[in-house]
């Protein structure tokens, strides 16, 4: 039998992930005002009062949900446009609509950004996270596409579009108002 090596209790920051994975699909189910640490910490195998040890506060712990889910955004943008066909502006805003369009394809990561946009209408740090999150996004958008002003605007209102179709599953309803939505938008 080999030397095994104790086992290494997860770090602050391992745990940290750990909370943070986990509270995307607690939030993403009840939303930042129907979500309790208490919750969170169980999802997570962990008492409300390490929680409290991560995370100051409920607010800063769905602020770096946000933050995690924008940085996943960006993860998969940066993975279609470098899957591009070509370097034109349209080739890859149409590349990295695609990746998005898999990445929301995970429910939870969807809910969470569409909470966030509800909660930021009423909470400061929530509201600032979330322009944060959306100003980096824009301008990684912009340089990486080379996308005018108006291909911009465009690719982020499909983006918010494709939302609204997925949240209200919208492909379950054969109606002549959800093909019209529906039209050209790619689901996964």
């Amino acid at each position: 039998m080999k030397n095994e090596r104790p086992r290494q209790l997860s770090t602050a920051e391992e745990r940290r992930e750990t909370v943070l994975r986990t509270a995307i699909g607690a939030f993403a189910s009840r939303g930042y005002f129907g979500t309790t640490t208490t919750e969170v910490g169980k999802a997570a195998g962990i008492s409300q009062a390490y929680v409290y040890r991560l995370f100051p506060n409920k607010e800063s712990l769905f602020v770096a949900v946000v933050e995690h889910c924008f940085t996943q955004v960006r993860a998969s943008l940066e993975e279609g446009a470098a899957q591009a066909a070509s370097s034109a502006p349209e080739a890859v805003l149409h590349a990295m609509g695609d990746a998005y369009a898999k990445l929301i394809s995970d429910n939870d990561l969807m809910l969470v950004q569409l909470h966030a946009q509800a909660a930021a209408v009423s909470e400061p740090a929530i509201r600032d996270a979330v322009r944060t999150g959306y100003a980096r996004t824009v301008e990684y958008v912009r340089g990486a596409s080379g996308g005018d002003e108006r291909q911009i605007q465009e690719f982020f209102a499909t983006g918010m579009l494709c939302h609204l179709l997925v949240s209200m599953a919208a492909e379950e309803v054969d109606a002549p108002w959800t093909r019209t939505l529906s039209a050209g938008i790619t689901h996964y």
